[in-house]
């Protein structure tokens, strides 16, 4: 027989396999770290400092925060921010209004609206009305009307409109929270509200997290693959060979 498809160890058909299998392996291996590249520079992990965005996130869970810049938020993204005229560490609430909205609550249905447009809100705990005090307020160009989801026990906004600080800045947010990641029983995606998405500017689109889920799977499946198929394509083509006498 002809030596043509041989390798240095006399197996037919192994040095495709061989190239077949690294080539794998180096695409899994870019795929797979670059993911979690990609991941470390577009989020941030938190965790979850109080109770005051619950049901929606809870106090100790710990979630996967997109970096954005202030420019970037939206009406009913729940966000990171730092301001030291609300305390030392980072907080999370959520943006009912932005700057110009008009932020008025409540209708007799109990809800709040935004620029005269009620606002469902399914994310409450408790279903009863959108606060238990009533507000009108414009909110300052540049600024953001933050809000707990678990409105009784939530210091935000409405708590602080006796004084100046009521309106966070826009450059106060560091981040958007995308999803539950600890514990299991709580992972999952943060959604942004239908209710906002009418809006001006509608709602922000979600930050890369499947894509970058994708990446590392798909990595992993080319390497554990990859490094699989070469040894089975030598022990095919060595049967083969024994086969052939």
């Amino acid at each position: 027989m002809g030596k043509a498809g041989r390798t240095g160890d006399g197996v037919p058909g192994s040095a495709r396999g061989n190239a077949l299998s690294g080539l794998a392996v180096a695409l899994g291996c870019v795929l797979f770290l670059g993911g979690f590249v990609w991941g470390a520079i577009a989020y941030q992990p938190y965790t979850v400092p109080t109770e005051s965005m619950h049901p929606t996130v809870k106090a100790g869970d710990r979630v996967l925060a997109e970096r954005i810049d202030g420019g970037d938020v939206r009406r009913g993204d729940v966000v990171v921010f730092e301001d030291s005229l609300w305390g030392d560490l980072p907080m999370m609430k959520r943006v009912i209004g932005v700057g110009g909205d008009k932020v008025v609550c409540c209708d007799k249905a109990g809800r709040l609206s935004v620029n005269g447009r009620p606002v469902a809100e399914p994310y409450l705990r408790g279903g009863g009305p959108a606060s238990s005090t009533g507000f009108d307020e414009t909110v300052p160009d540049d600024g953001l009307f933050l809000l707990g989801d678990y409105r009784q026990g939530s210091q935000d906004s409405r708590v602080r409109l006796q004084g100046d600080d009521w309106a966070v800045p826009r450059s106060a947010v560091n981040a958007r929270v995308d999803a539950t990641a600890w514990p299991v029983g709580s992972l999952g995606a943060v959604d942004r509200p239908d209710a906002f998405a009418d809006l001006p500017g509608g709602v922000s689109d979600p930050g890369p997290l499947l894509l970058l889920l994708v990446a590392i799977v798909a990595g992993a499946a080319l390497i554990m693959g990859g490094a699989a198929y070469g040894p089975i394509v030598r022990r095919r083509a060595r049967a083969a060979r024994a086969r052939l006498g």
